[in-house]
Order: C-alpha cells, then structure tokens, then sequence
C-alpha cells in the first residue's frame, strides 16, 4: 500500500510524494542485471544436464509433466508413479499440487527437453531482480537498490535452487517479489493476483500466503491481512485434505510431523499441549541452527526488524518442526522459497531502523508505513537537517554494500563456486553415459540410472532404475559409484546380475555403465 493511502485511512495527511519515473538508463542496467543472472543461472544447469550431473529425481519427474501439458494431456509422471508403485498414469499433481507447471507448457512447442525448464528456472530466478530493485529504490534510494539487488543474485539459496535440477519454487521468489513491490506502490490487483498464484506452486503455499495476512494485519491492513490468512489456510486444509487425495494421492505421502502428530490436527494439538518442546525442535539440531543463521545473514540480520519476515515464518517453521533433515538443511532448494522475502524484510527493517533513530533525536513520530525516502523529505520540509539525512543516507549505502559483500564472500561455499573451476565443464565418465544411452532405441520405455534419466527423457518413457525390477524392455545401470536410490554400488551390482539372471542380455558396458536389453 502506497505511503498516501496509509495515511488516508488513518485520517493523516499524506506525506509529499517522492516518486519520480526511473531515468532513461536505470531500466536498462537493471535488465542486464536480471539477464546476466539468467546466463549464469542457466549455464549452471546446462552444464550438469550436458555433463550426466542432472538426476531423474526430480528433473525427469517435471519434464514428463510439462511435456504432458504442451501435449493437452493430464500431467502424468510415470517415473514417479512407478517409483511409488501407482502405476503409469500418476498425476503430477497428486504428487506435489503444481499446476502452474502448465505455464511452461508453450516452450516445449519450441524446445521439447529438460533444458528448457533448465532455461525456464534460470530466466524465473533472475525476473524478481527488477522488481526487488523497484522496491529497493523506493525504500534505500538508487545505490542501494543495485546492490542489494546484485546480492540477492549471487545469493546462497538462489545457487543452491538452480543447481539442484528444477523444482516448483522456481516462481517463487517472482510471485513474492510481485506481491511485495506492488502492494507497496498501492497496485493491489497485481499484489494480488501474484498472492493467489503462490497457491498454484504447492501444497503447502497457503501457509505463506497466510504469513502474509499476519504481516498485514500487523502494519495495519486488517481486513486484507484476513482475508488472506483465511484463504491461505483454507487453501492448505481443501488441497492436502481433499483436492491430493482426489487426485489419487495420499496426502501422508509427505507428512513429516509423526513426533508432533499422527495427521495436522494431531500436530496442532501436540504442539499446543507442549509448547516448550516444539520451540527446542528448532534448534534441536545444529544443521537447523546454521540454516537459521545463514537465512538471516544476508541481511546482517536486519530482517529481524520487520514484518515482511512474517511471510517466511510459516515457511521456516514447517522446515525446522519436520523430521526429514533435506529440509533443514542449506544444502538444496528450500531456502530459495523465502529469498525475496527476507531480502525485502532487511530493507524494510533498516528503514524502520533509521526512523526509530530520527524519533529519538527528536524528529517526533512518523507514520510507519511511509518510505525512507518520504521520511527524508519530510526531515528536509520540517528541519532542514541536511547533515543529519546525509548520515542516514550514508548507513542506508553502507548495509547495502555489506549484503553485497555477504553475498560475495558465500559464493565459495555454495554451488555458483563450481563456475570458475574447470574441473566442473569436464566430467570423465560424461563420453561413456553418452555412449550407454545412444544404445536404447527411440520411443521404448527404459529403466534408467538416476544420472542418466535427463538424457533419455525426451525420446522415451523413463523410470527410475531401482532393485526392484519394473521389467522394461531396455535398462541403463552403472555399476561403478553410487547412484540414488540405491544403498551402495555394490547393490547396483547385485541388481544387475538379478537382471541377467531374469533374462536380459548385456548389449553396453563402458566405464562401468551397463545397458541391458530384454529377451
């Protein structure tokens, strides 16, 4: 909500306009930006899918599903059907409810493999980087905005998200970037529309959007902040209680809570009856602690101050509480789910920051929804403090030099590290994987290593190779280093010796890859 209309509700007159159009330039620097960070973005993914880095789980589990949209057919995932013994004709969305994977549908006319949705990912993380530098701009000021902007492209979670396959939280940060900048330049029908599509991502999305509602509600929107907590948990309760099972799912399929509960209510009231070990299961593990950390690092912690932070909590909170340690950790794509948000939250906060420290030095009170910038020309109109705005404006530069530099010294603990080493565009074993899935013909349907499922899924139907034998007619192993879901190599190998055992006959055999015909 603009700074005008807060004060208007509140019968206060609205504080002068500090608006300006961005000059010629800025929209072109900021669109470099955002497609600089695309390339790399995209290059990341690229490289693993050419270099047999890429895994079936989860790249092919959404390619099956995109390209069963671009054909007009329901969103079946076969690879994971199987893999969960529901058969062929498993609906993407009795996995996880995403069907706003159909917007990507239109590309796979153009390019019908996994590296459009490598593209698609890259091109989806980059896109929230004008709209983070919009409402930078508004709060910090220009330099700022580019600097925080460049931070959150070179961010921990962003690397960890594009280099781990493709996953549903690629629109993720676009919507929240959306919902934030919008709703703060007073355009409520795009806020809002960016608000309902977060209901389209997943399952569990409705929980964000009624973190939005809390924060609304404690800036003072109540009656938005209702509704919206309303339809966020509505949301959760309709899609995981009804719309999952009807689909053919089993909502308990990702239920993570059995120390809180057998089932959410169960949860609910577990944690209600026991409140104090509910808050040690957040910090019950030091992989919790160091995800806290880092989350809040960016921002030098900043974030704390604000009620943006609100949004995330939900989303941070089933991630900690759930017994599945993927979750809590900073090693994949979860933390990406709340990027934007926290990046928005610390600029808000050091705003809040610098205005409780001008009410101190006796600038009186101001209302607390209007912008920095708002507040620097009031200071300006009232006192003619020019030194005193000159300090702030220095502080707002400054914690945003900082957050570029956190982000700078991350990225040689994350996955953007890998760029610059040119062990990373070589991978020994590629010209063998490459060899082993030239064997298996077009248009078959073909048990594959979890390594080897990206290069086969445009042309066959691929399942997951597992020691349980589906009975495909070709399989693709390797016997020389793990693979999921297997334990050990050793159990590959044993697998395949059941497989020759059960009539297949070994037609490849390089480097330690095995393709296996049936008789």
């Amino acid at each position: 909500m603009t700074d005008e209309a807060v004060a208007a509700r509140q019968g206060e007159p609205a504080a002068v306009p500090s608006w300006r159009p961005h000059p010629p330039g800025h929209p072109v620097r900021v669109g470099a930006l955002a497609l600089v960070s695309a390339a790399v973005y995209a290059l990341l993914g690229l490289v693993k899918v050419a270099t047999f880095r890429a895994t079936t789980f989860d790249l092919v589990i959404i390619d099956q599903a995109v390209r069963n949209y671009a054909a007009l057919r329901p969103p079946y995932v076969p690879v994971r059907g199987m893999f969960s013994d529901r058969g062929m004709d498993y609906l993407q969305l009795s996995d996880h409810f995403s069907p706003i994977y159909a917007v990507l549908s239109p590309f796979y006319w153009i390019h019908d493999g996994p590296e459009t949705l490598i593209v698609a990912q890259a091109a989806l993380f980059a896109a929230a980087i004008p709209f983070l530098w919009r409402y930078t701009r508004r709060v910090l000021g220009v330099a700022p905005a580019y600097l925080v902007s460049v931070a959150y492209a070179l961010s921990w979670p962003v690397a960890q998200a594009v280099a781990f396959d493709v996953h549903e939280v690629m629109f993720v940060p676009l919507l929240t970037a959306i919902m934030i900048e919008r709703y703060h330049a007073g355009r409520m029908a795009p806020a809002l529309l960016a608000t309902l599509g977060l209901l389209l991502v997943k399952e569990d999305m409705g929980l964000m959007v009624a973190g939005a509602g809390l924060c609304l509600v404690v800036m003072g929107d109540r009656w938005r902040g209702a509704f919206c907590v309303l339809l966020g948990l509505g949301a959760v309760l309709v899609v995981r209680g009804l719309t999952v099972s009807v689909l053919g799912g089993d909502a308990s399929d990702y239920w993570a809570y059995g120390h809180l509960g057998a089932d959410l209510p169960g949860a609910v009231l577990g944690i209600l009856g026991d409140p104090l070990s509910a808050l040690k299961l957040l910090v019950s593990e030091e992989a919790k602690v160091d995800t806290l950390l880092l989350l809040g690092w960016p921002t030098l912690m900043v974030c704390l101050l604000s009620p943006l932070s609100l949004i995330a909590l939900p989303h941070v909170l089933v991630r900690l509480l759930s017994d599945r340690p993927q979750w809590w950790q900073a090693d994949f794509h979860y933390s990406a789910f709340t990027v934007v948000i926290l990046f928005c939250a610390g600029v808000d906060g050091l705003a809040r920051l610098l205005r409780r420290v001008r009410s101190s030095h006796g600038a009186g009170d101001l209302e607390a929804g209007a912008s920095a910038r708002d507040h620097e020309a009031h200071d300006h109109e009232t006192r003619g403090d020019g030194a005193r705005v000159h300090g702030h404006a220095s502080l707002k530069l400054a914690w945003a030099a900082a957050a570029c530099a956190v982000a700078l010294t991350l990225v040689p603990k994350f996955q953007l590290d890998q760029l610059y080493h040119p062990a990373f565009y070589d991978e020994p074993k590629a010209a063998a994987a490459a060899a082993a899935v030239s064997q298996v013909p077009s248009g078959v349907t073909v048990e594959a290593v979890n390594s080897t499922g990206p290069a086969l899924t445009s042309r066959t139907t691929v399942l997951l190779w597992t020691a349980k034998s589906h009975g495909a007619p070709w399989v693709v192993a390797d016997t020389s280093r793990w693979e999921f879901p297997f334990a050990s190599a050793d159990d590959q190998r044993a697998a395949v010796d059941r497989l020759l055992a059960g009539g297949y006959t070994q037609v490849f055999e390089r480097d330690g890859y095995v393709v296996l015909r049936r008789n």
